[in-house]
């Protein structure tokens, strides 16, 4: 049977680095304050003209080079991103300009922090078809231009960096039973209900009546991310674990199987939380958000990136990957490595 497989995943994140001290000077917080209540120490973010298109290439050059292929193989780029450089077109265009490969097909998603995981859905769907041999997955975000910097904004602003993921995905043929690198499954879910509960009012052709730009104020607060702290915690407590139980349930595995948990980078103590219900080991939960905070749909690629390259994740591995955000959207996916 035709399945994906992961053939290469990179990551970038730019050369600034912002500590919880810097943003002491910005903002009423403090270091203790951030680190207690999220376990970030820091973020990068982008200086002077830095794109998502930029950072998202970086991170595709890493991927290629891993994957040992070509830009000119890629038979379709899907673009992650809730930052996008532009209203339209989407960022994928721009990423494939900067890679060279014009004529493929490109699609963007907007599903904010599972954006990576609904990414690698569609590109695991196109595989599975055979319509498409070699996929590009990219989530990638600049967070750092679009966030309140002053002391009204502290309780969102602390939570966010700037940085990018990207995967290589590439069909092969697996036999039933056997233990070769695939993508198993993947499991999406969204609940619009609460889509109101993290968001960002304005600008929009939903918002504002008339006119996109009801105020030419760009610090009136409609323009920046606002949350439900409280319900959004909840919410990821209870979603990430179904999702999880979901894919080991659809291969018919237990928790006790996988050697290695990768969980969207939202909160040290949401994951620290979803651990604790499935008495998981502290050393088969691989986290990144010390070092760069939440980067939203790269979360899940850098912590891939990362891993590997740490030595966490290596071949023949087990890997339960799950997100939850803004939507509500979550999802799932287990992968042998």
């Amino acid at each position: 049977m035709i399945r994906a497989k992961f053939l290469g995943v990179g990551m970038y994140v730019p050369p600034k680095v912002v500590t919880n001290d810097d943003l002491s000077t910005l903002m009423d917080t403090s270091d203790e304050w951030i680190r207690q209540r999220t376990g970030i120490e820091q973020r990068h973010w982008v200086e002077g003209k830095t794109t998502n298109a930029d950072l998202g290439f970086e991170a595709s050059k890493m991927a290629l080079s891993k994957a040992g292929i070509e830009a000119k193989e890629i038979d379709l780029i899907v673009y992650a991103t809730l930052s996008s450089d532009h209203d339209f077109p989407g960022t994928g265009v721009f990423l494939q300009k900067k890679l060279g490969i014009g004529g493929c097909a490109t699609i963007d998603i907007r599903q904010q922090c599972t954006g990576f995981v609904y990414g690698l859905s569609i590109a695991d769907q196109f595989i599975r078809s055979g319509m498409y041999k070699k996929v590009l997955v990219v989530g990638s975000e600049v967070h750092s231009r679009g966030l309140d910097r002053s002391p009204r904004g502290r309780e969102v602003s602390v939570l966010f960096g700037d940085g990018a993921g990207a995967a290589i995905l590439g069909a092969v043929d697996v036999k039933d039973g056997s233990k070769d690198s695939y993508l198993c499954s993947t499991h999406l879910h969204s609940d619009g209900n609460f889509a109101e509960e993290l968001w960002v009012a304005g600008p929009g052709m939903g918002f504002g009546g008339e006119t996109r730009f009801p105020t030419a104020d760009v610090s009136d607060e409609v323009y920046y991310p606002k949350m439900n702290g409280k319900t959004v915690f909840l919410h990821a407590c209870k979603r990430m674990p179904e999702a999880v139980m979901e894919a080991l349930n659809a291969s018919e595995k237990k928790i006790e199987d996988i050697d290695l948990f990768i969980f969207h980078q939202a909160n040290l103590r949401i994951n620290d939380m979803v651990a604790k219900q499935f008495s998981i080991p502290e050393h088969k939960v691989f986290n990144t958000i010390q070092k760069y905070a939440n980067t939203t749909a790269a979360t899940i690629p850098i912590g891939l990136a990362e891993a590997e390259r740490a030595g966490k994740l290596k071949p023949g591995m087990l890997v339960a990957i799950a997100a939850f955000g803004s939507g509500f959207t979550w999802g799932s996916a287990l992968v042998r490595w």
